[in-house]
């Protein structure tokens, strides 16, 4: 590569394109468009592509706001001296333009370029990838990039054009705020931000949405003046508060209650009769139920559907055909006996404001709303509330009086219950409104108002249905939240057959002999094998749903909730997960450990 000279002008020193192929990896096969190779001659530069370029994974690359990825020619000579690399060429980190100047340090968001007939403007920093890692063949290349403040960044297209190496860069504007690349990537994804930055970032019509979005969130997060933690921006998990106790402590059972024909509640109090600490409303507990035998607890989470601040916790549990957990509650669990409870975890919360409410549920997916509509009822909410409820029948409806009552208490609030198979015993216009299933179309007629937060719980299908139902109808998709019963869905960027992955089961070979991790949405308790890396490899190798993008330590897209136990990490993570979390994809269990996953 050439000397870089003191005066040197920014230019244009490579074009490198690549359409996406598959690479294994890990047993797996990864469809990416990392592999660059330096094109000569012109090369036309369309709204979302270099002409003969292409992404594998449009979720995370591409796009107008990410069409062309720019690196420096400054950091492959940093890198071919911190790693020790002799074998460095335009292309390696993935970028489409290798350019002489252009610093991170330097280049701010919003800033715009003219090469050759085409005109560009910074967007963002590059984010958080391993495929960089798998390129370079350094897995660590992705916590490294963020370490060393060394990202890149991304560029939209202006104006399309021909480009062709050599050609110098040129300046024609300065984004507003004066943010840089390097700032701005410190903002998100280390520790010690300021309000201010993030309100400065706000600021700039040029960033991207993904990543206006993280701001938003951090702003909402922040704490006055002071300092935060970037993670926030990153992961849900990360806005949760730290949870009231560590790992399990016994609760007794006060009250057993039927709800309906196959829920039933149980009310739990401290043994010492002591106020339980208040939960969100909508969070969850996780509990172990201990099966007769000398078999390992069965640990499941159910969502809190009682009046949050009470002293006590209500929890309700339908009982399923094959369900191992349900069965043996409701088997044997009787007033006067101790639950090992984790204290109250979870994002899927009522948010405060005086804008609408509406809270659709479908069968016991009602709990987590339910403990909503207490909080509104309890506080006298004067805002407007839209109870949408759908059940089989009467004797599959819990809660129904329950609801009504609070619904009652409430001077905007409106109810639509559905039934899709009502009784004769049932009552149109008393127990239920419309015989048929809460779907899409009939929310669509309700003409629900375009600024309310809806609060979303019942199976996939139904949550995927109305979510588009309610974009649909106006209402933005920030403002949807769902909560899913049992595992989350998985993200693995770039993974082939990933959606195909069967339920979650025993690894496979020998057991490990390590201490036990349970998996508590999955349902799942296997030992820990020192043959994998990581709790995320454990995990993928049960074929439990994950999460994951950088696989370092730096993105938090893998955060998740400790339910108990401690874990060691190696590498350490560029910023530590919130309390009570933690990083699967570089930590292992330092014990027995009970994972939200």
């Amino acid at each position: 590569m050439p000397a870089k000279e003191d005066d040197a002008v920014a230019a244009l020193i490579s074009v490198n394109i690549g359409m996406p192929r598959d690479i294994p990896w890990h047993g797996k096969t990864v469809h990416t468009g990392v592999y660059k190779q330096a094109v000569s001659g012109p090369r036309m530069v369309r709204r979302l592509n270099i002409d003969g370029d292409g992404q594998g994974d449009l979720g995370g690359h591409g796009g107008e706001m990410r069409a062309v990825l720019v690196y420096q020619l400054d950091s492959y000579r940093f890198w071919a001296n911190e790693l020790g690399r002799d074998d460095l060429t335009p292309g390696n980190f993935g970028e489409n333009f290798t350019v002489e100047g252009l610093p991170d340090d330097e280049v701010c968001i919003g800033d715009r370029y003219r090469i050759g007939d085409a005109l560009f403007e910074v967007t963002q920093p590059r984010v958080t990838c391993y495929r960089v890692g798998l390129r370079m063949g350094e897995p660590q290349m992705a916590a490294l990039l963020v370490a060393h403040h060394r990202p890149g960044f991304y560029l939209r297209v202006v104006e399309e054009g021909e480009v062709e190496a050599g050609q110098e860069i040129v300046k024609v504007s300065t984004g507003p705020e004066a943010m840089t690349v390097e700032e701005i990537d410190r903002v998100l994804y280390l520790p010690g931000h300021t309000r201010e930055q993030v309100e400065r970032a706000l600021r700039i019509p040029a960033l991207s949405p993904g990543w206006q979005g993280s701001m938003k969130i951090l702003l909402d997060r922040s704490d006055g003046d002071g300092g935060g933690s970037g993670s926030a921006g990153l992961n849900a998990a990360a806005t949760a508060p730290p949870p009231a106790w560590p790992g399990f402590r016994p609760l007794t059972v006060t009250h057993i209650q039927a709800e309906s024909r196959t829920v039933f509640s149980l009310h739990l109090a401290a043994m010492d009769g002591s106020v339980l600490p208040a939960a969100l409303p909508g969070q969850f507990i996780t509990v172990k139920v201990q099966p007769e035998g000398d078999v390992p607890p069965l640990i499941r989470s159910y969502s809190l559907s009682g009046e949050p601040g009470t002293g006590t916790y209500r929890i309700s549990v339908k009982v399923e055909p094959h369900g191992a957990a349900s069965n043996e509650l409701r088997a044997h669990i009787r007033v006067g006996d101790h639950l090992e409870v984790a204290a109250p975890r979870g994002t899927f919360c009522l948010a405060d404001g005086d804008n609408p409410v509406v809270l659709l549920s479908a069968g016991v997916g009602v709990t987590p709303v339910l403990a909503m509509l207490h909080t509104l009822a309890r506080d006298h909410s004067t805002r407007q509330v839209w109870w949408l409820h759908g059940a089989r029948d009467g004797t599959e409806h819990p809660f129904a009086k329950e609801s009504r009552d609070l619904i009652a208490a409430l001077p905007n609030a409106k109810s639509t219950v559905y039934y899709s198979r009502p009784t004769d015993t049932d009552r149109q216009g008393v127990d239920y409104l419309e015989a048929s299933r809460l779907s899409a179309e009939p929310v669509r007629r309700l003409g629900l108002p375009t600024d309310a937060d809806a609060y979303l719980c019942g199976p996939v299908a139904f949550m995927d249905s109305l979510t588009a139902a309610l974009v649909d109808c106006g209402v933005d998709a920030s403002r949807i939240h769902t909560e899913i019963f049992g595992a989350g869905p998985a993200i693995t960027p770039g993974i082939k057959g990933a959606s195909t992955a069967p339920a979650p089961h025993q690894p496979a070979g020998p057991p490990g002999t390590g201490p036990e991790v349970s998996f508590a949405r999955s349902g799942l308790t296997v030992p820990w094998n020192e043959a994998q890396e990581s709790l995320l490899e454990l995990a993928e190798a049960c074929d439990v749903p994950v999460q994951w993008s950088c696989r370092t330590g730096v993105c938090h897209t893998c955060e998740l909730a400790l339910m108990s136990g401690a874990v060691d990490y190696s590498p350490d993570p560029v910023e530590p997960p919130a309390e009570g979390n933690i990083l699967i994809c570089c930590s292992k269990p330092a014990g027995g450990v009970v994972v939200d996953l």
